[in-house]
C-alpha cells in the first residue's frame, strides 16, 4: 500500500537528504524562479548547462552556457521522484545521458505529481508515458556520486556530480 501524497514527500525529502542531496521545496514556478537565482548567486555560478526547452524560459539568457564540458552545474528534469530510497528516475528522452552525470552540480527540476512510492511505480509510469518507444536508457540517481574504491573509504563526486540538488514543485495545490 502507497502512502498518502503528503507522505510521500516527506519520505522522498528525508531519504534524498540523508544521501547528502539537497532537497528543496517551492510552492510554485515563480518561487522555484527565485530559488534558483539565489543558488546560482550564492554559488557565483555564471554557467548553467540546460538543454531542455521548457526550463530554459525560467532562466536568464546570459547565465545559460551551451558546452557542458565547462559549465558550473546542468539543470534538468525527471521522469519520477522515487520516495523510498530517495532516487530521481532519470531517462535519455528529456535531456539525454550527460547532463546529470558530467557536471560538478546537478540540478533536478520536479513537481509533486511526479512523486512515487518505489521504483516499481516509477518504472510503470515510464512505461505508461512512452507506451512501446521506450527510452534507450533510465537511470536512478540517488545523491552524488560515491565510491568506496579508493583505500576503502568513501569519496564523494569521482564518478559524476558532487552535489545534486531537488527542486520540487507543489503542482497539486487545493
Amino acid at each position: 500500500m502507497q502512502p498518502p501524497a503528503q507522505d510521500l514527500m516527506v519520505e522522498f525529502a528525508e531519504q534524498f537528504s540523508a544521501l547528502q542531496g539537497k532537497f528543496i521545496f517551492c510552492l510554485d514556478e515563480t518561487e522555484l524562479a527565485q530559488s534558483l537565482e539565489k543558488l546560482f548567486y550564492q554559488n557565483q555560478w555564471t554557467k548553467i548547462y540546460c538543454s531542455e526547452e521548457t526550463l530554459q524560459r525560467i532562466f536568464h539568457p546570459g547565465i545559460l552556457h551551451n558546452d557542458i564540458a565547462s559549465c558550473e552545474a546542468s539543470v534538468t528534469t525527471c521522469e519520477a521522484l522515487v520516495a523510498r530510497t530517495g532516487s530521481l528516475l532519470l531517462s535519455s528522452a528529456q535531456q539525454g545521458r550527460v547532463p546529470s552525470v558530467y557536471a560538478p552540480v546537478h540540478v533536478c527540476v520536479a513537481y509533486t505529481s511526479q512523486l512515487v512510492y518505489d521504483v516499481k511505480n516509477g518504472l510503470e509510469r515510464v512505461k505508461e508515458k512512452y507506451k512501446e518507444a521506450l527510452p534507450s536508457l533510465l537511470t536512478l540517481a540517488t545523491g552524488p556520486s560515491r565510491t568506496a574504491d579508493i583505500e576503502k573509504t568513501l569519496v564523494v563526486g569521482v564518478h559524476g556530480p558532487k552535489e545534486v540538488y531537488c527542486f520540487v514543485v507543489d503542482d497539486q495545490q487545493q
